[in-house]
């Protein structure tokens, strides 16, 4: 098997017009870009897959609290080497040989990858206690938090049996007032004219916030007897993520059941929280399917429930273990993917008195 991101332009999607159109304007590359014809296989396999995920508590609870708000956006870059040059056609824009060279700088052969695709992401996470109302501390209640950040990811898939697929992410941003976290919540409840949040005052300090994650996962088939066109599969995986932001070691697995599986490795998520894959496998198929997983952390550092690292802030006594249990339903046509993913988490603190539901919805366009 081999893992595609943004898939080998075989066919025209009618959406590249569009969106080659859009680019032109948007970055001021004009006609070029805009009248530019898509790269043929011979010259560059994959190239581009963009993602949108929200994650918000209004889908599952319905009410605002502990995590309130997630926004996450990833350009991914698929990296596959030039097949005969002397058939490429010409890049005006310049952006398919930038991609190209940023990718390629990345030599990973010698570790035993076969695949390489790199992402740039830009996210924000915003967390609340359970009354907003109150404009007062709530010494038992979590912390008003922001987490506002960058991060650049490295997808691989290695030999071996099952085909593992390891996912790198570093990602690097601010805590407290910086995160801007405030002004989001705040402008959003005014526009959709509900609850304003009093208690932003509390909120953490400023901090810069680091996050390193390793993630490793498999894509085990089994079997489906009697079920013609059905398929089930199961995805174990591991990982572990390091930094003042998050310190934890988790475990899991997703069970899905659908047509054509090796669209993807499960949806996108905001962590923590169990990954699915930003790349999936465009215009050569169409699939969808429905699935089912858990994931289990033990937790080390949750920044947003220790309070600050380097100085004193509001906090709560975390619990050393946290699961999730997440359903949901994806489906890939053409160049785009769907997904959503409702999510119970257990407690996170003492005292939290019972679990948080919340949706996570995405939508991914390959070109």
């Amino acid at each position: 098997m081999k893992i595609v991101g943004a898939i080998a332009p075989r066919r025209s999607c009618f959406a590249w017009t569009v969106t080659r159109f859009l680019l032109g304007v948007l970055l001021g590359l004009g006609p070029s870009l805009a009248s530019a014809q898509p790269i043929e296989p011979a010259c560059y396999e994959n190239q581009f897959a963009f993602n949108i995920l929200l994650e918000n508590d209004l889908w599952g609870s319905g009410s605002d609290k502990h995590f309130t708000n997630g926004g996450r956006l990833s350009l991914l870059v698929a990296r596959e080497p030039v097949m005969d040059a002397e058939k490429c056609p010409k890049d005006p824009s310049g952006l398919v040989a930038t991609a190209r060279l940023l990718a390629d700088s990345l030599s990973w052969d010698a570790l035993g990858f076969k695949t390489r695709q790199v992402s740039l992401i830009f996210g924000q996470n915003i967390f609340t206690p359970e009354d907003i109302s109150r404009s007062d501390l709530i010494l038992n209640d979590r912390p008003y938090a922001g987490w506002l950040y960058l991060g650049f990811g490295l997808i691989a898939e290695r030999a071996g049996p099952y085909n593992p697929v390891d996912t790198y992410e570093l990602d690097l941003g601010v805590i407290g007032p910086w995160s801007l976290a405030e002004a989001v919540q705040k402008s959003w409840h005014e526009f959709i004219d509900t609850i304003e949040p009093k208690g932003w005052d509390h909120q953490l300090s400023n901090e810069v916030g680091v996050l390193l994650n390793l993630e490793r996962k498999w894509k085990v088939p089994l079997p489906m007897p009697g079920k013609e066109g059905l398929e089930l599969d199961f995805l174990p995986s591991a990982g572990i993520a390091l930094g003042n932001v998050f310190t934890y070691a988790s475990a899991g697995g997703m069970l899905r059941l659908g047509v054509n599986l090796k669209v993807d490795y499960g949806p996108p998520r905001i962590r923590p929280g169990a990954q699915g894959s930003d790349f999936f496998k465009a215009r050569e198929i169409t699939g969808w399917y429905v699935f089912a997983g858990v994931e289990g952390r033990a937790v080390a550092r949750n920044i947003f429930l220790d309070g600050n690292t380097f100085e004193h802030s509001h906090s709560v006594d975390k619990k050393y273990f946290v699961g999730d249990l997440h359903v949901g339903l994806v489906v890939v046509i053409d160049c785009f993917r769907l997904a959503f993913t409702n999510v119970f988490r257990t407690e996170e603190f003492n005292g939290q008195g019972e679990l948080d539901e919340f949706g996570s919805v995405s939508a991914s366009f390959a070109w």
